[in-house]
Order: structure tokens, then C-alpha cells, then sequence
């Protein structure tokens, strides 16, 4: 792959920046860099229901970049291990070859078109996920619909104005709810197999701490957009990670009550598939070790 042509940087249409390739998330057209594979027991149970786990891929770098980011070392900083194409694709093979429940990819959005080179090479029979942070191009959705059998949306944010001061991205709320109607569209019902996603849609939703009514507002807008019928995860992992402290009111962990609040919002409106984490998730234990000596756990 060439990083650059006749002298300029190429323009790049693998998340809704469409800026100069790798200017805002970092990467190299050269590489596609990994921060981890491992085995990963920690996704919500309808993906992970089991001591197999999912067959994670940390990507390095991130087209949203919050700022509050418990992987930041990945995601900000660009830590990780540069691979070719051809080296993913045996990272598929592997991890397919290990047993594990699916393969999760993490972060992907900014890799798009060399994920889709590489399933197409490797062909993999199990589940494949889009771990995403929800900033999709909808085009990037349709092209995914033969790749992808699970989108895992993570719906961070309803108000412009928070989505900007925290990850640099004002029309946040619009891209996201387009991408999610249009993986609605391409996956319309979720299969589920003995108690595991085969198919299907997860929203997840990390409450911040001072903004529950951004919460509830993602939530009454879902249920408006593409309805109740979707599986649901609220989030209360939340710790103030890498620059919360340069932002008024997220500079804590959440509160019980914070927590309720958004929990019994989603049930009033109707919400009835999905997961509530406990507040005890909020520990460094869930963060993955992405020192390079552990670059392979499965």
C-alpha cells in the first residue's frame, strides 16, 4: 500500500472525518497496526456466554479518540504492533482455529477497507463482530452487510455539544443514528442459537457521570428510530481515564443513583432485552494488559 501520492496524504473514507488519511486517527496506509489478540471473557453474555470467549482484535488508533478513554495508551498514543495483510488474515485463521465463540473486532473503523480484504482472504465460519464506537459511515454499514454477522454499537453520545467537547466530533449524534438504522436495515432480526447471537444488533451505552439525561435521551431516541425490539447494555464502567480531568464533572465515578436513574429510564420505555452492568465493573481489571510481551493471549 502506498502512503502517499503525488506528495500529498490520500483522502481517506473509513469513518465520517473523510480527512486526510491517518491525520485525525493516526494510522499508517502502510500497516495495520494491532494492539492485541486475545481471548476476551468480558462482552455481554449474549456474545460471550461461555468459557470459550470471543476472539478479540485491539486495532490501534481511533477515529473518535474520547477523552476519557480507558485504552488511551491504544487508542490516543498508537501503541501496538504493525502488521501486513496477509498477517491479519492469519490472525483470523488462528483465532477461528483456537475455539473461540467469534472473532471481535475492536475499534475497527478506521480500518475498514483492510478488515474487508482480509475476511474476504480468510474466510472464517464464526461469528464475525463490528465492535464499534458507532461514528460509521453508512456506506461503510452496507459494504459491511456480507462481513459482519453482529453489530456491536457503542452509543456514547446525544448532545452536540458534549460529543465536541469530549471526542472532537459535533455531528456525533446524527452519524451514529444513521449508521445504526442502516445496520438495522441490513441485519433486520436478530438470530439467536441456544442462548448466543449469531445475528443480530447490541447497543451499548456507557453513562457519564453529570449527563444522565443524555443517556435517557439516546434511549427515547432508539426506541423512536428503530424501536425496542434490540438488545440493550447499559454501562457503568465509567473511571475519569487519561484527560477526564480537564473536563468540568467527569472527573469521578458514577453514583449509584446515576446509574438507577438511566436503568429505570430504559425499562419505562420499554426496553426488555439487554444487560445492566454492576457497578463494580467500574475497576482497571477489565482493562486489557497491552504490553507488546502479551500481545497474544488466546
Amino acid at each position: 500500500m502506498e502512503a502517499f501520492f503525488k506528495g500529498k496524504r490520500m483522502a481517506c473514507y473509513d469513518c465520517p472525518r473523510e480527512c486526510k488519511a491517518g491525520s485525525f486517527c493516526g494510522k499508517d496506509l502502510a500497516f495495520i497496526r494491532v494492539a492485541k489478540v486475545m481471548r476476551h471473557m468480558y462482552e455481554e453474555p449474549i456474545i460471550c456466554p461461555s468459557d470459550k470467549g470471543c476472539g478479540a482484535v485491539f486495532f490501534s488508533h481511533c477515529s473518535l479518540k474520547c477523552s476519557y478513554c480507558q485504552n488511551y495508551t491504544v487508542s490516543h498514543l498508537g501503541e501496538g504492533k504493525d502488521l501486513t495483510l496477509d498477517e491479519l488474515v492469519e490472525i483470523f485463521k488462528k483465532l477461528e482455529k483456537s475455539g473461540v465463540e467469534n472473532i471481535d473486532l475492536v475499534t475497527p473503523t478506521h480500518q475498514t477497507s483492510n478488515i474487508i480484504k482480509a475476511l474476504d482472504k480468510a474466510k472464517v465460519s464464526i461469528p464475525v463482530v463490528w465492535n464499534t464506537s458507532g461514528y460509521e459511515r453508512v456506506e461503510n454499514i452496507e459494504k459491511l452487510k456480507d462481513y459482519v454477522d453482529v453489530f456491536l454499537f457503542d452509543f456514547k453520545y446525544f448532545s452536540p455539544q458534549l460529543s465536541m467537547e469530549l471526542s472532537k466530533a459535533p455531528d456525533y449524534f446524527d452519524v451514529c443514528m444513521r449508521a445504526l438504522k442502516k445496520a438495522r436495515e441490513v441485519i433486520p432480526h436478530d438470530v439467536i442459537e441456544n442462548g448466543v447471537m449469531k445475528k443480530g444488533i447490541i447497543v451499548r451505552h456507557l453513562i457519564l457521570p453529570g449527563h444522565t439525561n443524555d443517556s435517557i435521551k439516546i434511549f427515547q431516541e432508539i426506541k423512536n428510530s428503530i424501536g425496542t425490539d434490540v438488545y440493550v447494555s447499559v454501562m457503568s464502567q465509567y473511571s475519569p481515564f487519561y484527560k477526564a480531568k480537564e473536563h468540568v464533572g467527569i472527573n469521578r465515578t458514577l453514583k449509584p443513583l446515576e446509574i438507577k436513574k438511566v436503568e429505570l429510564a430504559v425499562m419505562n420505555l420499554g426496553f426488555t432485552k439487554g444487560f445492566v452492568q454492576d457497578l463494580s465493573s467500574c475497576s482497571q481489571e477489565y482493562t486489557p494488559d497491552f504490553s507488546l510481551d502479551k500481545f497474544w493471549e488466546v
